[in-house]
């Protein structure tokens, strides 16, 4: 599998659309998705990699069946955005979340969906982007002295 397309991400209804390059057959993508649910592990859907079984030719063909699937067999339907706050950066998706006035994170790395944000509150969304960034960053510095 490639990376997963967090820059082409879409929300819609309670979830998180992230499409990738699934394979290429005659020299053409074929793109598949994966999900993140805003109730996470409550939904069915939570992390599912393409639950409607059908690719696409290109992203957005592939975010029309996601979002097909999810209209015909979701158990959310939320108005609310909870990925609006999303930052790509090195590739990894960043998800800023406040609540009661403090911020917090999730993070994914471009090849899964596997949070890998520490248990860490912030006082503004800015003091939290900035702390990942400072690790992406020191992680990189690391990796290149190696």
């Amino acid at each position: 599998m490639s990376r997963l397309l967090y820059e082409n991400s879409v929300s819609y209804q309670g979830y998180l659309i992230i499409p990738f390059v699934f394979g290429k057959a005659d020299n053409y993508e074929i793109y598949s998705y994966k999900l993140l649910s805003e109730i996470g592990h409550k939904s069915k859907f939570h992390k599912a990699e393409n639950p409607a079984e059908i690719y696409g030719s290109s992203i957005s063909n592939i975010v029309a069946i996601a979002k097909e699937h999810i209209d015909q067999h979701s158990e959310l339907v939320s108005q609310d955005d909870s990925f609006k706050s999303r930052y790509i950066y090195r590739n990894n998706l960043i998800i800023v979340f406040q609540e009661g006035g403090k911020y917090f994170y999730d993070h994914y790395p471009p090849e899964l969906l596997n949070n890998i944000a520490a248990p860490k509150l912030f006082k503004s969304e800015y003091e939290c982007l900035n702390w990942i960034k400072q690790g992406l960053d020191g992680r990189r510095m690391r990796e290149r002295a190696s």
